[in-house]
């Protein structure tokens, strides 16, 4: 039988806690990495990327909240210093100074790798019988795994 938040072990939602603050770190890196490419971003290509990227870091910013959300209804800590999130995500920060390609396809592969830490939050947390937060992992994941689509459109 499914779990509920207060119905699981100190240690499913630990597990699972320390699963969402990984997808919380990617996520916050990422928001700003678009935000950063969204203000930098030149070329010929300018209107549609500037637009792109801003649908992304919009999206990704509600994201970041569902996810901090869900750690607080399992009354775990949401991490929320900064520099904490850089040291844990898989996602790294960038100048902005890149060109419009390489942009999309840091961009990309932030997206990518956000997916796959969803996608592991999906299995710990399925694993535990915490099928809301499971739930969570898979409708971000598709997000993710969308965005990346779109951004690998305009590399091929």
């Amino acid at each position: 039988m499914p779990e509920t938040a207060m119905n699981l072990s100190p240690t499913a939602r630990e597990a699972i806690a320390d699963a969402l603050n990984q997808a919380v770190a990617e996520t916050v890196v990422t928001t700003m990495l678009a935000q950063n490419f969204h203000w930098n971003v030149k070329g010929m290509a300018f209107g549609p990327l500037h637009d792109l990227f801003q649908k992304i870091y919009e999206d990704h910013f509600e994201g970041q909240d569902d996810l901090a959300e869900r750690i607080r209804a399992l009354d775990m800590h949401a991490e929320g210093q900064l520099a904490k999130m850089l040291q844990r995500s898989k996602v790294g920060e960038q100048d902005g100074t890149q060109s419009d390609k390489d942009m999309i396809r840091l961009l990309m592969e932030a997206e990518e790798q956000i997916a796959a830490t969803l996608s592991g939050l999906e299995a710990v947390s399925g694993d535990n019988g915490d099928t809301l937060t499971e739930d969570l992992a898979i409708e971000r994941g598709r997000v993710h795994e969308k965005f990346a689509w779109m951004l690998r459109a305009h590399l091929q």
